[in-house]
Protein backbone atom coordinates (compact mmCIF):
# COMPACT_ATOMS: atom_id res chain seq x y z
CA UNK A 1 0.00 0.00 0.00
CA UNK A 2 2.86 2.39 0.81
CA UNK A 3 4.33 1.81 -2.65
CA UNK A 4 0.97 2.48 -4.29
CA UNK A 5 0.42 5.68 -2.32
CA UNK A 6 3.89 6.94 -3.08
CA UNK A 7 3.41 6.32 -6.79
CA UNK A 8 -0.11 7.74 -7.04
CA UNK A 9 -0.69 11.13 -8.58
CA UNK A 10 -2.76 13.63 -6.67
CA UNK A 11 -6.22 13.45 -8.20
CA UNK A 12 -7.87 16.19 -6.18
CA UNK A 13 -9.46 13.67 -3.85
CA UNK A 14 -9.04 14.65 -0.22
CA UNK A 15 -11.19 12.25 1.77
CA UNK A 16 -9.01 9.18 1.20
CA UNK A 17 -5.77 10.90 2.17
CA UNK A 18 -4.23 10.02 5.53
CA UNK A 19 -4.36 12.27 8.56
CA UNK A 20 -1.03 13.48 9.93
CA UNK A 21 0.12 14.16 13.49
CA UNK A 22 3.65 15.52 13.95
CA UNK A 23 4.80 15.56 17.58
CA UNK A 24 7.92 17.59 18.38
CA UNK A 25 9.04 17.36 21.99
CA UNK A 26 11.37 19.74 23.76
CA UNK A 27 14.90 18.93 25.01
CA UNK A 28 14.34 15.14 24.95
CA UNK A 29 17.72 13.43 25.28
CA UNK A 30 19.16 11.47 22.36
CA UNK A 31 18.54 8.02 23.80
CA UNK A 32 16.10 8.68 26.65
CA UNK A 33 13.35 6.18 25.80
CA UNK A 34 12.84 2.50 26.40
CA UNK A 35 12.72 1.81 22.67
CA UNK A 36 16.27 3.21 22.44
CA UNK A 37 17.54 0.96 25.21
CA UNK A 38 17.40 3.30 28.20
CA UNK A 39 16.09 1.46 31.26
CA UNK A 40 15.81 4.11 34.00
CA UNK A 41 13.04 6.12 32.28
CA UNK A 42 9.45 5.06 31.63
CA UNK A 43 8.16 5.76 28.11
CA UNK A 44 5.64 2.99 27.38
CA UNK A 45 3.62 5.05 24.92
CA UNK A 46 6.62 6.11 22.86
CA UNK A 47 7.78 2.50 22.98
CA UNK A 48 4.37 1.36 21.72
CA UNK A 49 4.55 3.94 18.94
CA UNK A 50 7.92 2.52 17.88
CA UNK A 51 6.54 -1.03 18.09
CA UNK A 52 3.75 -0.04 15.70
CA UNK A 53 6.09 1.61 13.22
CA UNK A 54 9.69 2.47 12.45
CA UNK A 55 12.33 3.79 14.83
CA UNK A 56 15.16 5.83 13.31
CA UNK A 57 18.58 5.24 14.83
CA UNK A 58 20.57 7.90 12.95
CA UNK A 59 18.10 10.77 12.91
CA UNK A 60 19.13 14.38 13.47
CA UNK A 61 17.50 17.65 14.39
CA UNK A 62 17.99 20.46 11.91
CA UNK A 63 19.80 22.43 14.63
CA UNK A 64 20.95 21.94 18.24
CA UNK A 65 18.54 24.59 19.55
CA UNK A 66 14.74 25.02 19.54
CA UNK A 67 13.58 27.55 16.93
CA UNK A 68 15.91 26.57 14.07
CA UNK A 69 15.17 22.87 14.54
CA UNK A 70 11.41 23.50 14.48
CA UNK A 71 11.73 25.71 11.43
CA UNK A 72 13.49 22.83 9.66
CA UNK A 73 10.62 20.45 10.48
CA UNK A 74 7.94 22.86 9.29
CA UNK A 75 9.61 24.08 6.08
CA UNK A 76 11.86 21.20 4.94
CA UNK A 77 14.63 23.77 4.65
CA UNK A 78 17.85 24.27 6.60
CA UNK A 79 17.36 26.91 9.29
CA UNK A 80 19.81 29.34 7.70
CA UNK A 81 17.98 29.01 4.37
CA UNK A 82 14.49 29.54 5.82
CA UNK A 83 15.48 32.58 7.86
CA UNK A 84 15.57 31.10 11.39
CA UNK A 85 19.28 30.49 12.10
CA UNK A 86 18.91 31.19 15.85
CA UNK A 87 16.20 31.19 18.49
CA UNK A 88 13.20 33.43 17.81
CA UNK A 89 11.82 36.05 20.18
CA UNK A 90 10.18 35.07 23.47
CA UNK A 91 8.57 38.44 24.19
CA UNK A 92 5.39 39.83 22.60
CA UNK A 93 5.91 42.03 19.50
CA UNK A 94 9.67 41.50 19.47
CA UNK A 95 11.06 41.02 15.94
CA UNK A 96 12.46 37.73 14.71
CA UNK A 97 10.74 34.56 13.62
CA UNK A 98 9.75 32.45 10.63
CA UNK A 99 9.39 34.83 7.66
CA UNK A 100 5.93 35.17 6.12
CA UNK A 101 7.33 34.06 2.76
CA UNK A 102 8.15 30.55 4.05
CA UNK A 103 5.75 27.69 3.22
CA UNK A 104 5.09 25.41 6.19
CA UNK A 105 3.69 21.91 6.49
CA UNK A 106 0.45 23.54 7.63
CA UNK A 107 0.24 25.75 4.54
CA UNK A 108 1.03 22.77 2.31
CA UNK A 109 -1.70 20.64 3.88
CA UNK A 110 -4.22 23.48 4.03
CA UNK A 111 -3.81 24.02 0.28
CA UNK A 112 -4.64 20.33 -0.16
CA UNK A 113 -7.89 20.63 1.80
CA UNK A 114 -6.69 19.54 5.25
CA UNK A 115 -7.81 21.05 8.56
CA UNK A 116 -4.69 22.27 10.38
CA UNK A 117 -3.83 22.93 14.02
CA UNK A 118 -0.82 23.84 16.17
CA UNK A 119 -1.26 22.87 19.80
CA UNK A 120 1.65 23.55 22.14
CA UNK A 121 4.90 25.45 21.87
CA UNK A 122 5.50 27.66 18.82
CA UNK A 123 8.77 29.64 19.37
CA UNK A 124 8.90 30.80 15.75
CA UNK A 125 7.80 34.38 16.18
CA UNK A 126 5.77 36.62 18.45
CA UNK A 127 4.21 39.05 15.99
CA UNK A 128 0.97 38.76 14.02
CA UNK A 129 2.98 38.05 10.84
CA UNK A 130 4.99 35.23 12.40
CA UNK A 131 2.49 33.47 14.70
CA UNK A 132 0.86 30.15 13.69
CA UNK A 133 -2.37 31.51 12.17
CA UNK A 134 -0.26 33.44 9.66
CA UNK A 135 1.57 30.25 8.66
CA UNK A 136 -1.30 28.03 7.54
CA UNK A 137 -2.78 26.92 10.86
CA UNK A 138 -6.56 27.15 11.12
CA UNK A 139 -6.39 26.53 14.86
CA UNK A 140 -3.75 27.52 17.42
CA UNK A 141 -3.46 26.96 21.15
CA UNK A 142 -0.30 27.37 23.18
CA UNK A 143 2.63 29.61 23.98
CA UNK A 144 4.71 31.68 21.58
CA UNK A 145 8.01 31.86 23.47
CA UNK A 146 10.70 29.39 24.37
CA UNK A 147 9.20 28.03 27.59
CA UNK A 148 6.56 28.69 30.22
CA UNK A 149 5.67 27.69 33.73
CA UNK A 150 3.22 24.84 33.12
CA UNK A 151 0.85 25.99 35.89
CA UNK A 152 0.83 29.79 35.55
CA UNK A 153 1.72 30.04 31.82
CA UNK A 154 4.19 32.81 32.57
CA UNK A 155 7.59 33.26 30.94
CA UNK A 156 10.25 34.38 33.40
CA UNK A 157 13.76 34.34 31.96
CA UNK A 158 14.06 38.05 32.62
CA UNK A 159 11.75 40.31 34.58
CA UNK A 160 9.09 41.38 34.68
CA UNK A 161 7.33 38.03 34.23
CA UNK A 162 5.42 37.79 30.94
CA UNK A 163 2.18 35.87 30.50
CA UNK A 164 2.24 33.63 27.39
CA UNK A 165 -0.88 31.63 26.47
CA UNK A 166 -2.82 32.19 23.25
CA UNK A 167 -5.72 30.75 21.31
CA UNK A 168 -5.81 31.79 17.66
CA UNK A 169 -3.56 34.74 18.36
CA UNK A 170 -5.60 36.11 21.26
CA UNK A 171 -4.28 36.03 24.81
CA UNK A 172 -6.21 33.79 27.21
CA UNK A 173 -5.75 32.92 30.89
CA UNK A 174 -5.86 29.52 32.60
CA UNK A 175 -3.81 29.88 35.77
CA UNK A 176 -3.80 26.70 37.84
CA UNK A 177 -4.37 24.40 34.84
CA UNK A 178 -1.47 22.12 33.79
CA UNK A 179 -0.49 23.15 30.27
CA UNK A 180 0.01 19.70 28.75
CA UNK A 181 -3.37 18.56 30.05
CA UNK A 182 -4.95 21.53 28.30
CA UNK A 183 -3.06 20.54 25.15
CA UNK A 184 -4.65 17.09 25.20
CA UNK A 185 -8.11 18.62 25.73
CA UNK A 186 -7.60 20.98 22.79
CA UNK A 187 -6.42 18.08 20.64
CA UNK A 188 -9.52 16.06 21.64
CA UNK A 189 -11.77 18.83 20.37
CA UNK A 190 -9.82 19.27 17.14
CA UNK A 191 -9.78 15.55 16.35
CA UNK A 192 -13.49 15.12 17.09
CA UNK A 193 -14.41 18.14 14.97
CA UNK A 194 -12.41 16.92 11.97
CA UNK A 195 -12.78 13.16 12.17
CA UNK A 196 -14.52 13.06 8.78
CA UNK A 197 -11.92 15.02 6.80
CA UNK A 198 -8.13 14.84 6.66
CA UNK A 199 -6.32 16.83 9.31
CA UNK A 200 -2.78 17.91 10.12
CA UNK A 201 -1.96 18.35 13.82
CA UNK A 202 1.37 19.83 14.90
CA UNK A 203 1.46 18.80 18.58
CA UNK A 204 4.39 20.34 20.48
CA UNK A 205 4.60 19.73 24.25
CA UNK A 206 6.88 21.94 26.35
CA UNK A 207 8.35 18.81 27.97
CA UNK A 208 10.80 17.68 29.21
CA UNK A 209 12.11 21.25 28.81
CA UNK A 210 12.69 23.17 32.03
CA UNK A 211 11.17 24.19 34.35
CA UNK A 212 10.92 20.56 35.47
CA UNK A 213 7.47 20.40 37.12
CA UNK A 214 6.57 16.75 37.70
CA UNK A 215 3.66 15.95 39.99
CA UNK A 216 3.96 14.09 43.30
CA UNK A 217 3.00 10.75 41.77
CA UNK A 218 5.81 10.89 39.22
CA UNK A 219 8.33 12.26 41.72
CA UNK A 220 7.67 9.23 43.92
CA UNK A 221 7.88 6.94 40.90
CA UNK A 222 11.36 8.26 40.04
CA UNK A 223 12.58 8.74 43.62
CA UNK A 224 15.15 5.95 43.22
CA UNK A 225 17.07 8.06 40.72
CA UNK A 226 19.66 10.63 41.71
CA UNK A 227 19.14 14.38 41.32
CA UNK A 228 18.56 15.88 38.75
CA UNK A 229 17.88 12.69 36.75
CA UNK A 230 14.83 12.07 38.95
CA UNK A 231 13.24 15.41 38.00
CA UNK A 232 13.88 15.01 34.29
CA UNK A 233 12.74 11.37 34.18
CA UNK A 234 9.54 12.22 36.06
CA UNK A 235 8.73 15.08 33.68
CA UNK A 236 9.54 12.89 30.67
CA UNK A 237 7.19 10.21 32.02
CA UNK A 238 4.43 12.79 32.35
CA UNK A 239 4.96 13.83 28.73
CA UNK A 240 4.79 10.21 27.59
CA UNK A 241 1.45 9.84 29.40
CA UNK A 242 0.00 12.84 27.54
CA UNK A 243 1.21 11.50 24.20
CA UNK A 244 -0.44 8.20 25.11
CA UNK A 245 -3.74 9.99 25.74
CA UNK A 246 -3.49 11.69 22.35
CA UNK A 247 -2.93 8.38 20.54
CA UNK A 248 -5.73 6.72 22.52
CA UNK A 249 -8.08 9.47 21.38
CA UNK A 250 -7.15 8.82 17.75
CA UNK A 251 -7.83 5.12 18.31
CA UNK A 252 -11.19 5.79 19.99
CA UNK A 253 -12.29 7.70 16.88
CA UNK A 254 -11.31 4.69 14.71
CA UNK A 255 -8.74 6.83 12.92
CA UNK A 256 -5.48 5.10 13.85
CA UNK A 257 -4.96 3.19 10.58
CA UNK A 258 -5.76 6.36 8.66
CA UNK A 259 -3.30 8.50 10.63
CA UNK A 260 0.45 8.92 10.19
CA UNK A 261 2.07 9.75 13.54
CA UNK A 262 5.58 11.18 13.64
CA UNK A 263 7.58 11.84 16.80
CA UNK A 264 10.92 13.55 17.24
CA UNK A 265 12.72 15.72 19.76
CA UNK A 266 13.87 19.11 18.57
CA UNK A 267 17.44 18.43 19.79
CA UNK A 268 19.33 16.88 22.69
CA UNK A 269 18.82 17.37 26.42
CA UNK A 270 19.70 20.59 28.22
CA UNK A 271 22.60 21.16 30.59
CA UNK A 272 21.57 24.75 31.30
CA UNK A 273 21.40 26.07 34.85
CA UNK A 274 17.60 26.25 34.60
CA UNK A 275 17.65 22.51 33.81
CA UNK A 276 19.61 21.85 37.01
CA UNK A 277 22.68 21.44 34.75
CA UNK A 278 21.28 18.22 33.30
CA UNK A 279 19.00 15.31 34.02
CA UNK A 280 18.73 14.07 30.45
CA UNK A 281 21.13 11.67 28.76
CA UNK A 282 22.80 11.41 25.39
CA UNK A 283 23.77 7.79 26.00
CA UNK A 284 27.12 7.09 24.31
CA UNK A 285 27.21 10.45 22.55
CA UNK A 286 29.16 13.57 23.38
CA UNK A 287 27.43 16.92 23.70
CA UNK A 288 23.94 18.21 24.50
CA UNK A 289 21.67 21.09 23.50
CA UNK A 290 23.52 23.92 21.66
CA UNK A 291 26.22 21.50 20.48
CA UNK A 292 26.82 19.97 17.03
CA UNK A 293 28.38 16.95 18.70
CA UNK A 294 26.06 13.94 18.37
CA UNK A 295 24.40 14.46 21.75
CA UNK A 296 23.16 17.87 20.66
CA UNK A 297 21.68 16.94 17.28
CA UNK A 298 21.01 13.17 17.18
CA UNK A 299 17.44 12.73 18.40
CA UNK A 300 14.80 10.04 18.96
CA UNK A 301 12.50 9.80 15.93
CA UNK A 302 9.60 7.48 15.07
CA UNK A 303 7.09 7.16 12.23
CA UNK A 304 4.01 4.98 12.70
CA UNK A 305 1.21 4.23 10.23
CA UNK A 306 -0.38 0.86 11.13
CA UNK A 307 -1.31 -1.31 8.20
CA UNK A 308 0.83 0.67 5.78
CA UNK A 309 4.31 1.19 7.23
CA UNK A 310 6.12 -1.90 8.59
CA UNK A 311 5.79 -2.37 12.35
CA UNK A 312 8.50 -2.91 14.94
CA UNK A 313 11.40 -2.14 12.64
CA UNK A 314 14.45 0.12 12.89
CA UNK A 315 16.23 2.12 10.24
CA UNK A 316 19.90 3.08 10.39
CA UNK A 317 19.89 5.40 7.39
CA UNK A 318 20.98 8.97 8.00
CA UNK A 319 18.03 11.38 8.05
CA UNK A 320 16.98 14.67 9.66
CA UNK A 321 13.99 16.81 10.60
CA UNK A 322 13.87 18.59 7.23
CA UNK A 323 12.93 15.25 5.63
CA UNK A 324 9.42 15.10 7.09
CA UNK A 325 7.93 17.67 4.71
CA UNK A 326 8.92 15.94 1.44
CA UNK A 327 8.17 12.53 2.98
CA UNK A 328 4.65 13.56 3.97
CA UNK A 329 4.05 15.28 0.65
CA UNK A 330 4.80 11.98 -1.09
CA UNK A 331 2.85 9.74 1.30
CA UNK A 332 -0.21 12.01 1.34
CA UNK A 333 -0.07 12.83 -2.36
CA UNK A 334 0.00 16.59 -1.88
CA UNK A 335 2.09 19.11 -3.78
CA UNK A 336 5.28 20.18 -1.96
CA UNK A 337 6.33 23.84 -1.92
CA UNK A 338 7.90 24.95 -5.17
CA UNK A 339 11.21 26.08 -3.71
CA UNK A 340 14.60 24.56 -2.85
CA UNK A 341 14.33 22.02 -0.03
CA UNK A 342 17.10 20.56 2.09
CA UNK A 343 14.96 17.62 3.12
CA UNK A 344 14.42 14.52 1.00
CA UNK A 345 11.63 11.95 1.02
CA UNK A 346 12.17 8.93 3.26
CA UNK A 347 9.44 6.87 1.54
CA UNK A 348 11.95 4.40 0.09
CA UNK A 349 13.63 4.04 3.50
CA UNK A 350 10.25 3.33 5.08
CA UNK A 351 9.67 0.55 2.59
CA UNK A 352 13.04 -1.13 2.98
CA UNK A 353 15.86 -1.27 5.50
CA UNK A 354 18.15 -1.89 2.52
CA UNK A 355 17.34 1.39 0.77
CA UNK A 356 20.17 3.92 0.89
CA UNK A 357 19.82 7.16 2.77
CA UNK A 358 18.53 9.86 0.43
CA UNK A 359 21.43 12.01 1.65
CA UNK A 360 25.05 11.54 0.70
CA UNK A 361 25.77 14.19 3.33
CA UNK A 362 24.05 16.41 5.88
CA UNK A 363 25.26 19.95 6.56
CA UNK A 364 24.48 22.16 9.56
CA UNK A 365 25.68 25.56 8.27
CA UNK A 366 25.27 27.36 11.60
CA UNK A 367 23.92 30.83 12.29
CA UNK A 368 24.67 34.20 10.67
CA UNK A 369 27.52 35.12 13.01
CA UNK A 370 30.95 35.79 11.59
CA UNK A 371 32.38 32.65 13.18
CA UNK A 372 29.55 30.10 13.57
CA UNK A 373 29.70 26.58 14.91
CA UNK A 374 28.86 24.11 12.13
CA UNK A 375 29.04 20.45 11.16
CA UNK A 376 29.06 18.10 8.16
CA UNK A 377 28.19 14.38 8.22
CA UNK A 378 29.24 12.30 5.19
CA UNK A 379 29.07 8.52 5.57
CA UNK A 380 31.03 7.63 8.70
CA UNK A 381 32.91 10.91 8.67
CA UNK A 382 31.90 13.99 10.60
CA UNK A 383 33.64 17.36 10.55
CA UNK A 384 32.89 20.06 13.10
CA UNK A 385 33.90 23.71 12.86
CA UNK A 386 34.38 25.65 16.09
CA UNK A 387 32.70 22.85 18.08
CA UNK A 388 30.91 23.47 21.36
CA UNK A 389 30.86 20.67 23.95
CA UNK A 390 27.90 21.16 26.29
CA UNK A 391 28.05 17.69 27.86
CA UNK A 392 28.48 19.03 31.39
CA UNK A 393 27.22 22.61 31.21
CA UNK A 394 25.90 24.88 28.48
CA UNK A 395 28.05 27.74 29.78
CA UNK A 396 31.15 26.97 27.71
CA UNK A 397 32.89 28.62 24.77
CA UNK A 398 33.40 27.02 21.33
CA UNK A 399 36.81 25.64 20.48
CA UNK A 400 38.65 27.16 17.54
CA UNK A 401 39.44 25.23 14.36
CA UNK A 402 37.98 21.98 13.08
CA UNK A 403 37.64 18.44 14.45
CA UNK A 404 37.23 15.26 12.37
CA UNK A 405 35.73 12.02 13.67
CA UNK A 406 34.97 8.58 12.27
CA UNK A 407 31.63 7.72 13.86
CA UNK A 408 31.85 4.03 12.93
CA UNK A 409 34.94 3.71 15.12
CA UNK A 410 34.40 6.55 17.58
CA UNK A 411 30.72 7.21 18.32
CA UNK A 412 31.71 9.31 21.32
CA UNK A 413 33.71 11.74 19.14
CA UNK A 414 36.83 11.62 21.26
CA UNK A 415 39.66 10.97 18.77
CA UNK A 416 40.24 13.93 16.47
CA UNK A 417 41.59 12.66 13.11
CA UNK A 418 41.84 16.01 11.33
CA UNK A 419 45.64 16.05 11.19
CA UNK A 420 45.78 12.52 9.76
CA UNK A 421 43.14 13.07 7.05
CA UNK A 422 43.63 16.54 5.66
CA UNK A 423 42.08 15.48 2.34
CA UNK A 424 38.80 14.51 4.04
CA UNK A 425 38.85 17.73 6.07
CA UNK A 426 39.26 19.76 2.88
CA UNK A 427 36.42 17.90 1.11
CA UNK A 428 33.96 18.26 3.96
CA UNK A 429 34.91 21.87 4.50
CA UNK A 430 34.10 22.57 0.84
CA UNK A 431 30.70 20.93 1.39
CA UNK A 432 30.07 23.25 4.34
CA UNK A 433 31.14 26.35 2.43
CA UNK A 434 29.00 25.42 -0.60
CA UNK A 435 25.95 24.73 1.58
CA UNK A 436 26.35 27.93 3.57
CA UNK A 437 26.70 30.03 0.43
CA UNK A 438 23.61 28.40 -1.12
CA UNK A 439 21.55 29.01 2.05
CA UNK A 440 22.65 32.64 2.26
CA UNK A 441 21.72 33.23 -1.39
CA UNK A 442 18.25 31.77 -0.85
CA UNK A 443 17.43 33.02 2.64
CA UNK A 444 14.40 35.34 2.94
CA UNK A 445 15.16 39.05 2.98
Amino acid sequence: MLTALSASAAAGETADRPNVIVIVSDDHGSRDAGCYGTRDVETPHLDALAASGIRFDQFYGAAPVCSPSRAGVLTGRAPLRCGVPTNAASQHDQPGGLPASEVTLAAMFKAAGYATANIGKWHLGYTRETMPNAHGFDTQFGHMGGCIDSWSQFFYWSGPNVHDLYRNGKEIYASGRFFSDMMVEEADRFLAAHRDRPFFLYFTPNMPHYPYQPDTRWLKRMSHLSYPRNLYAAFLGMMDERIGKLIQRVESLNLRNRTIVIYQSDHGHSTEERAHFGGGSAGPFRGAKFSHYEGGIRVPAILSWPGTVPAGQARGQMAWGCDWLPTLAELCRVAPPGRPLDGKSLAAVLRSAEAPSPHDALVWPGDRSAAPSWAVREGDWKLLGRPLDTSVTAAVRPEEGVRLYNLAEDIGERSDLAAAHTDIVARLQRRYEHSRAACERDTPG
